[in-house]
């Protein structure tokens, strides 16, 4: 992710230390849920700026389809459901 020159608010913050703590883990993140954090990371990154290589393989049509089907999600609502999501993994509850 890349450093931003302005402030960040708590929002942003919070976004970063869950992105943070999902790239840490040791332990394996099933497939369908990589998706959802994928979709979710680029909607509150790049929100409706979608680019998309024709060439690509099958993985990355998932990939852009899931970020697709955000369409609607601003970047913050975003943000929040990718926190939301990651405190699921990172503190499951017992």
């Amino acid at each position: 992710m890349q450093k931003k020159s302005k402030m960040l608010n708590d929002l942003d913050k919070e976004f970063v230390v869950a992105f943070e703590r999902i790239s840490c883990l040791k332990e394996a993140v099933a497939p369908d849920i990589m998706l959802k954090l994928y979709a979710f990371n680029k909607q509150a990154n790049f929100g409706n700026n979608f680019s998309f290589n024709s060439g690509s393989d099958v993985r990355n049509a998932f990939k852009f389809n899931a970020w697709m089907q955000l369409k609607d999600m601003t970047p913050s609502e975003a943000k929040k459901e990718y926190i939301k999501l990651a405190n699921t993994i990172i503190n499951p509850k017992k």
